[in-house]
Order: structure tokens, then C-alpha cells, then sequence
């Protein structure tokens, strides 16, 4: 792309300078804001242990503006001639006869008067008093840094506002939206860059009418620059794609098919123009599609937490962490399936602390695969693995779906879900070893413990640091900033974590100098600042990609929920006559959500649409996103979209794909569709076992 190659700035390209860099700016600006609100807490909780009322003594000390010394008989008098006075001067004063003064009632509450206004006096001496230089410098630190907590929640959506539109257009420029199959000819081009076109016009005249109807309503528009913001950003998407219409990829190959080409269509397209059909006309409502947009503004810390994630996922796909835990289990010389099992578990821990299963694949996916291959795997089985390798983890601590999902519903909360999700975790782990033991194409045989331990046990030695940075960091941020690793602190603490990996690596271990694997896709950078700044050049990408099906997910939920298609649904009385027919239809009903929408969109219309009919059935709320989480994760494995499996196709490459088919030619069907069935199959397992095992349970044990 000519903004990427051809104009070079201080060894930087454009691309770096207008997307990189403004992007590792606002999420450094969040880590750090987010630590300095911690280290804001812990600061006034240390000056209410060495100053008593130190939440007193933070503030400005007014001074009372009362006389403590005032002449009590000298008030007394003239509060009587006033009283006197406007007696006299009152035409009804005496109609009901001449009204004595109290002069006594008046000196006894002029003499409270004045000794509240001494104890004013005393309280204000007495604080001034503590006022010493160290508790002023102290007091100028706690403010600072309050001063700036609040400035990171009162642009909280601004933050999120630059880096998804900065995001999305560098995936636009970049051709990295999500399809169905990556363009590669000039038809599919073609067809990908004038659906973007007709998507982002739509949003942009959704955007201009959201705008000019808060005007038109004659009342205060709250944020209403983040309606400009929409209005000029999918404006600047609408001119990228029109530019692009014009300046074809000169690596596009001739010709393509009108089949392909659809297929090559981006995702969030799709979704725009489905929804543009809808709200402009059908119900002539087109702010209607910026105003479900909007949503992911209600919850932006969460989104903004997102951006954190993938940038986690990127600074870890840099560092040489997967290729040494791999190392470990090389000795046991373990049967592809075996291996394949053991992968998806290790790799569910990193999904739980990524936030979603399409960022490990992203950041992983190649390095499970390569890994795989090594061992003899066929190529359709490390496929599943590597789409699966991102499912198991978002039901454990501390999953971002988990706690969006808490946040819209009071009737669970975190707690709750991750306790069953660990039972979920056993479940599907326990489903995919046994899928994988019946459908093994050799002998289950690993090396004997005599040979394997010892070089096993060293192979686990260089890991020892990497565990002991990740203990000490977590250690230092739950004992100095109260910031205990959790749901709420991971993305926060996490990228510190990772950067002192690198750092390790770079400074310490000098990693890149010892002999590696080479992955497929994989390019190392040969610094810190170059791993740093490779991460997050592939961050702004991901996160312009990801954060564009997410909000455009929202406008497909805005759809299904105004045409009124769930509430037709449960008008039918007689197909929700039993909780088991209830059951059977939501699962089906959440299974097609995950099939078409991303996972945060997706909670985001089930919590206000199919949860309250699942629950008006008597449906246990923890058991119902149990159910839900498990059947989104069957979504994202199933055909037509299947996301997990598009991301294992962009970080294994079409080659391998391609190599998967033609190995497979002429076998059962099972090895010819084995990346795709396998995870259906062990999903599908769960899912049936997750819905009505609750419920055989209930009825008859």
C-alpha cells in the first residue's frame, strides 16, 4: 500500500505515524491512567493512616466568615429595634393587640449563634494547623493523580472513539476485514471494496441523521461530539473505499468468480447493509443503525479493555513463551490427538486472560499449528485444534464475555459463572480427549517416563523466569495498588506483565540469539522496541477488524430485536408449552446468534431479548448463559461464518488449507471434514449435555 511503503519518515512509514502511533498512545494512556486511579486509591487510604482526617485536610480549609468575639448585648438590641420597627411599620401590627419582644429567646440564640461560630473557628485553626509542607506535597500528588482519574472517565468514549475509527480504517487501507475468504482475485476485490462502500455510505447518512435529528429535537445533545466523530469517521471510511474502488491491488490475479467474490465480501459489510436494508428502508428510521452503534459507548471501558487484550495477544504472539511451554511435552513424544488435547487446554488459560477465543488463535493459532504438524498431526486435525484452541477459556477467570454478561444482568454475577464455568471447562476437556481417542488414526503410544522426564524437566527450566515475572508482577501490583489479577484489573495488569517478558527476552535472556522454530507467517523482530512496535502495527489491524463486526453485530441485534421476531416466537404458547421445548428452541435460537454475530454484540441482544423470555420459563439465569456461552462458542464454529475458523485460515495460511483438502481427497467423510467436525462434535456434546442435563437431573434424580 502506498501509505505503508512508499513515504518514509525518520525511519518510520505512514503507517506507523498515522495509525501505530496514536493508537500504542491512547492504550499506554489507559494502562497507565488505570494504574495511577489505583495508586490515587492506595495514596488516600496511606493519608487516612498518617493524618486522621486527611479526607478534611485534601480539600481547601474554608474559613468561617462569622465574628466568634461579637457583642451579645449590643446584637440583642438591635435585633429588638428591628423587631420594633418592622412592627410599626406593619398596617395589621395591632389588630390582635401589641406583641411583646423575648429578649431573653433572642440573647439565648444569639449565644448559640456565637458558640457554633467558636467551634467553626476552632475546627478550621485546628485543621489549618495539621497543614504542613510534606501533607501539601502530598495532597498535590493525590489531586494530580485524581485530577487525572477523572480525565480518563470523562474520555473514556472519546479514547474508544479514535482507536476504533483509527483501527478501522487501517484495516480498510490494509485489506484486513473479515470475510468469509480473503480477496485475492480483481473481481473479489471489486465486490469487497463496493459492498464497503454502500456499508460505510449507509453509516455515514445513518450518522448525519442522528446528528440533525438531536438537533431538531430542541433539547441538549449528551456527547454530542461523539456523533461527529461517527458522522466524519465512517464519512473517512466511505471516501477510503471510494478511492480503493478505483486503485485495485496490483497483486490482485486476473479474473475470480462471482461465487468467490461474494465470499470474499468483509463481515461487517454484510451486516451494514442488512441493517441498512431495515432501518432506512423499511421503517425510514436511519439513525437507527448509528443509534445501536452507539451501544458499545454505554459499556466503552469494556471495549476500550478489548483493544488492551489484542494488544496482549500481539506483544505475546513476540515473545518465545508458546514455542518453550511446547518444548516441555516434545520428550513425551505424545500421538498427534493426545497433543492436540493438551494444546487446547493449555491454550484455554490465555483465552480466559485475552478476553475472547478469536484473539488467542490470533496471536497463538501459528504456533499451536506449526506444533502440531511437527508431531505427525494431519493437517485437518491440528486445523480444529488450532480453531478450538480459543473455545475451552471463556468460561474460566477472568473472561471478558463473563463479566459484560454480569454487568447486564443482576441476576448472576461473576462469582456464580466462573465457579460452573470451571465445571463447563472440565466438561468440554473431558469431551474433546475422548472424541479424540475414538476418532485416532494410530497407536496411542507416548515415550516411557525413564526417557521423557529429564529432558522434559529441562526443557521446563527456561520457563522458570517467565513464571517468576508473572508471579512478582501480579504480586507487586495486588500488594501496592490493591489490584488483585481479576476480571476487573487483568487488562490492566496483564500488558505489563507481557512487556516485562519482552523485556526479559531482550535485555536479559537475549532470546533471539538461541536457535528457534520458524512458524508459518511469523516475522521477528530483532529488538524490544522493534517486537513492541511490530505488536502493535498488527494490533491496529485487529482491533480495527474485530471492533467493527462487534459494533455492526450490535446493528444486526437492533434488527432482530425491532422486527419483533422474539416476541412472535414466544407469543406461540403451544411450542413454549414445557421447559423442554422451551430449552430445545433457545438453544437453537442462541447456536444461529453465534453462527451470524460477534460474541459481545451477540450478549448485548440476548440479555434484552432472549434471556427474559428463557427466564419467564422458568429457566435458571446461571443455567441460561451457561447455555448461552456454550452454544456461542458452537457458532463460532459452524458453518456458514465460522469466525474461529477464519482466523486459523488468515494465521495458517490458504497454502495449508489448500494442502488439508488435497491430502484428504478420496477418505471418509470424518477426515475430509475433520477441522470442522471435530469441535462441532465435542461442542454439540456439550452443549446438549450443559442444556438438558440440568434438567433430566431435576426431573428425575
Amino acid at each position: 500500500m502506498w501509505w505503508e511503503m512508499n513515504i518514509n519518515f525518520l525511519g518510520r512509514s505512514l503507517r506507523e505515524w498515522l495509525s501505530s502511533l496514536p493508537v500504542i498512545i491512547i492504550l499506554l494512556g489507559v494502562l497507565f491512567l488505570s494504574i495511577g486511579e489505583n495508586l490515587n486509591a492506595q495514596l488516600n487510604k496511606l493519608g487516612n493512616h498518617i493524618w486522621p482526617d486527611y479526607h478534611i485536610l485534601r480539600l481547601d480549609v474554608p474559613v468561617p466568615t462569622c465574628d466568634p468575639n461579637v457583642d451579645i448585648e449590643s446584637e440583642v438590641q438591635k435585633v429588638v429595634r428591628q423587631k420594633q420597627k418592622e412592627a410599626e411599620s406593619d398596617p395589621f401590627g395591632g389588630m390582635f393587640g401589641a406583641e411583646d419582644i423575648n429578649r431573653d429567646a433572642i440573647r439565648e440564640s444569639l449565644g448559640k449563634r456565637v458558640e457554633l461560630c467558636r467551634m467553626k473557628h476552632e475546627a478550621a485553626q485546628k485543621t489549618l494547623a495539621q497543614k504542613t509542607d510534606n501533607l501539601d506535597r502530598f495532597v498535590a500528588v493525590d489531586m494530580t493523580l485524581s485530577a487525572l482519574s477523572q480525565f480518563r472517565r470523562d474520555n473514556t468514549q472519546v479514547f474508544l472513539a479514535i482507536v476504533f475509527f483509527v483501527c478501522a480504517i487501517t484495516a480498510a487501507l490494509t485489506h484486513h476485514h473479515i470475510g468469509l475468504r480473503p480477496m485475492q482475485t480483481v473481481l473479489e476485490y471489486r465486490f469487497g471494496i463496493t459492498a464497503q462502500l454502500f456499508a460505510n455510505l449507509s453509516l455515514t447518512y445513518s450518522a448525519y441523521s442522528y446528528l440533525t435529528n438531536g438537533w431538531a429535537s430542541g433539547t441538549l445533545i449528551q456527547n454530542e461530539h461523539i456523533r461527529w466523530f461517527y458522522l466524519f469517521g465512517f464519512g473517512a471510511l466511505s471516501l477510503v473505499a471510494l478511492v480503493q474502488l478505483f486503485n485495485i491491488p496490483k497483486t490482485a490475479k486476473p479474473g475470480g468468480s462471482i461465487g468467490k467474490a461474494l465470499l470474499a465480501v468483509p463481515l461487517y459489510a454484510y451486516m451494514a447493509i442488512s441493517s441498512a436494508r431495515f432501518f432506512i428502508l423499511e421503517t425510514e428510521n436511519p439513525q437507527g443503525m448509528v443509534l445501536f452503534v452507539d451501544k458499545i459507548m454505554d459499556q466503552s471501558s469494556l471495549f476500550l479493555n478489548i483493544g488492551l487484550y489484542i494488544w496482549v495477544g500481539m506483544l505475546l504472539k513476540q515473545t518465545y513463551l508458546g514455542e518453550y511451554v511446547f518444548r516441555v511435552f516434545k520428550p513425551w513424544k505424545l500421538p498427534p490427538e493426545l497433543l492436540a488435547f493438551v494444546a487446547v487446554v493449555i491454550m484455554a488459560v490465555p483465552t480466559a486472560y485475552t478476553g475472547a477465543s478469536g484473539i488467542i488463535i490470533i496471536a497463538m493459532g501459528a504456533v499451536v499449528y506449526a506444533e502440531l504438524r511437527r508431531v505427525g498431526a494431519r493437517r485437518n486435525l491440528a486445523l480444529a485444534a488450532t480453531a478450538m484452541s480459543g473455545s475451552l477459556g471463556v468460561v474460566l477467570r477472568p473472561c471478558l464475555l463473563v463479566l459484560l454478561i454480569a454487568m447486564l444482568n443482576k441476576e448472576v454475577t461473576t462469582d456464580m459463572m466462573y465457579g460452573w464455568g470451571v465445571k463447563v471447562f472440565l466438561l468440554t476437556s473431558f469431551l474433546f480427549f475422548a472424541v479424540s481417542l475414538i476418532a485416532k488414526q494410530g497407536p496411542m503410544k507416548i515415550a516411557p517416563v525413564s526417557e521423557a522426564l529429564a529432558p522434559s524437566l529441562q526443557a521446563f527450566r527456561p520457563l522458570i523466569p517467565y513464571v517468576l515475572i508473572f508471579v512478582v508482577t501480579a504480586a507487586a501490583y495486588a500488594f501496592l495498588l490493591d489490584a488483585h489479577l481479576d476480571e476487573h484489573t487483568a487488562p490492566v495488569v496483564l500488558p505489563m506483565i507481557i512487556l516485562l517478558l519482552l523485556v526479559y527476552e531482550y535485555t536479559i535472556k537475549h532470546a533471539e540469539r538461541e536457535q528457534h522454530e520458524t512458524y508459518e507467517g511469523e516475522v521477528r523482530a530483532s529488538s524490544l522496541e522493534g517486537s513492541i512496535r511490530r505488536a502493535t502495527t498488527d494490533t491496529t489491524v485487529h482491533i480495527g477488524a474485530l471492533l467493527s463486526i462487534m459494533a455492526l453485530s450490535l446493528t444486526v441485534g437492533g434488527v432482530i430485536e425491532d422486527s419483533g421476531i422474539f416476541e412472535e416466537v414466544a407469543a406461540q404458547s403451544d411450542f413454549f408449552g414445557s421447559t423442554w421445548t422451551a430449552m430445545l428452541a433457545l438453544v437453537v435460537v442462541l447456536v444461529i446468534i453465534g453462527m451470524i454475530m460477534d460474541p459481545f454484540g451477540a450478549i448485548v441482544l440476548v440479555s434484552g431479548t432472549v434471556a427474559q423470555a428463557a427466564y419467564s420459563q422458568g429457566i435458571d439465569p446461571l443455567h441460561f448463559w451457561m447455555i448461552t456461552l456454550v452454544a456461542f462458542e458452537l457458532g463460532y464454529l459452524s458453518p456458514p461464518v465460522a469466525v474461529n475458523h477464519l482466523l486459523t485460515r488468515q494465521v495458517v495460511g490458504e497454502e495449508e488449507i489448500a494442502k488439508a483438502k488435497e491430502e484428504t481427497k478420496g477418505k471418509s467423510f470424518w477426515i475430509r471434514h475433520e477441522r470442522y467436525v471435530l469441535p462441532i462434535t465435542v461442542m454439540a456434546i456439550a452443549l446438549v449435555l450443559v442444556a438438558f442435563g440440568p434438567l433430566v437431573y431435576q426431573q428425575y434424580f
